[in-house]
């Protein structure tokens, strides 16, 4: 799904602040983790709402997509894990 994401400058290597999500905006609480690809960058993020997002910028188009939800409180992919450090 495609989003529209602010950034705290245009740097490509700067992380999320906020992002627009249908009709919500939602700002970004903590960094959980970051990781590369040849062609896009990957964003953990835990928004405001509480809520986890993996958030995906592919570099050649400048484009921004969500590419994983998990709901505040689901075990989702942390089943039988600790809660996720914060890297920021």
């Amino acid at each position: 799904m495609r989003i529209q994401v602010e950034r705290g400058s245009e740097r490509a290597s700067e992380a999320p602040r906020r992002f627009v999500l249908g009709d919500y905006t939602i700002e970004v609480d903590d960094l959980l983790d970051r990781w590369y690809s040849g062609e896009a960058d990957y964003f953990r993020v835990r928004g405001g709402d509480g809520h986890l997002y993996v958030l995906k910028h592919v570099r050649d188009h400048d484009r921004w997509e969500l590419t994983s939800f998990t709901r505040h409180g689901s075990r989702g992919t942390s089943f039988g894990t600790r809660m996720p450090r914060v890297l920021h």
